[in-house]
């Protein structure tokens, strides 16, 4: 049965511990001032104090009072030595440095981990360090010959020194923005629209990184830049028709030239490899040339030599090959003979065909043109030799 519950057994041994309590037969609420007060008087004995008394006079009542204020001042001066103590330690995470300062001024860069700090005196700064941030710029300005471009810009960076980043710099970020301003607007004033809008952009973003992480260096803003990218160059709107159109007919321009380029690395192979078979040529008939001549000098020299041996021998050698050569080219042959005084007529190319087809194939194949000269020779002999019996008997 609940302690304060009406009828049967009564109990008065209330949560409070005040027996009867004040009012004895009273089933009411308990006072919450004197629950208050004895838990004071508690807290107090635990701490050393002597705990005051409702019965006694008035004297102990400011005694108990006293007491009560002494416990305040106690359990208020463990809430600040727990606050103390929790604000004593902090902890770094492995993507941030905190930067520590004592009295304002700067003391240490702590690393990833748990750390402590003396509380009211140390000022802590954390500052991610490895994750990429990015800022975007974007204006009208002026080039170098006089033009207006819309330039649109984006800067991707990271802290590499948090010491810098804290203590340099009141505002890192918006120093950074005025830096790449100021960068992006003296690159495209030292370059020509042309090289904005076309092939240009890409040496643009270079030269506009470079200026800018040279300007964070020296305003020590602990800033570094990743990379710069130019997302997009154009002209006035105004003029923006005009711009495609020129567009076009450099694309045109650039067609044409890589057409050009095509046909010259055709045309120029097949022309050296023509000029160099020429040169091939030419060497070859020189060679030829020059081992003819040496051929024929050194033939020369030999038939000299023999011909000094034997001049008579070798002279009518020389004759018969004069002949022979001079017979092989020619078709018809007219003879002189001294005991009719007649023209005698000879048709080798008739006397040829007669000789069939054995002759013709062994002069396609390759056969020497001596035997040929042999059975011609034969055949112009029977041919005399015929026609002389012919005369003698008609002169008979």
């Amino acid at each position: 049965m609940a302690w304060n519950e009406p009828g049967g057994n009564r109990n008065d041994n209330d949560p409070w511990g005040t027996g009867g309590g004040r009012r004895g037969n009273d089933q009411g609420p308990p006072d919450l001032d004197e629950a208050l007060k004895k838990g004071l008087e508690k807290l107090n004995r635990m701490l050393g104090g002597k705990g005051g008394n409702s019965g006694n006079s008035g004297g102990s009542s400011s005694g108990g009072s006293a007491g009560g204020f002494g416990a305040v001042i106690a359990l208020a001066a463990i809430l600040a030595l727990g606050y103390v103590v929790f604000q004593s330690f902090y902890t770094v995470d492995e993507q941030e440095r905190a930067v520590v300062l004592r009295f304002g001024e700067y003391s240490t860069t702590e690393n990833p981990g748990l750390r402590f700090k003396v509380p009211l005196i140390d000022r802590v700064y954390k500052v991610g360090v490895t994750n990429v941030r990015t800022a975007q710029s974007s204006g009208q300005m002026l080039t170098m010959d006089e033009n207006l471009v819309t330039v649109d810009l984006q800067v991707q960076y990271r802290v590499n020194n948090a010491r810098d980043y804290v203590l340099n710099v009141r505002d890192s970020n918006e120093a950074l923005s005025f830096a790449t301003d100021s960068a992006l607007r003296h690159e495209v004033g030292s370059s020509t629209l042309d090289e904005v809008l076309t092939e240009g952009r890409a040496e643009l973003a270079i030269r506009v990184e470079q200026r800018l992480q040279s300007f964070l260096r020296d305003y020590g803003a602990g800033l570094e830049v990743v990379r710069v990218n130019v997302e997009s160059t154009q002209p006035p709107s105004a003029v923006q028709d005009a711009f495609r159109e020129v567009q076009r007919a450099r694309e045109d321009e650039q067609r044409l030239k890589e057409e050009a380029e095509t046909y010259r690395n055709r045309i120029v192979p097949e022309a050296r490899g023509q000029a160099q078979r020429l040169i091939e040529e030419a060497n070859a008939y020189l060679e030829e040339v020059v081992e003819r001549a040496r051929g024929e000098s050194s033939r020369f020299t030999q038939l000299l030599e023999v011909y000094e041996i034997a001049p008579a021998v070798t002279r009518e050698r020389m004759y018969i090959q004069a002949v022979e050569q001079v017979l092989a080219n020619s078709s018809k042959i007219f003879i002189d003979t001294e005991s009719s005084g007649n023209m005698m007529y000879l048709p080798l190319d008739r006397l040829m065909q007669g000789t069939g087809g054995s002759s013709s194939s062994s002069r396609s194949s390759g056969s020497s043109n001596q035997a040929d000269i042999g059975m011609l020779t034969d055949q112009v002999l029977q041919e005399l030799r015929s026609r002389q019996d012919t005369n003698i008997r008609r002169s008979r």
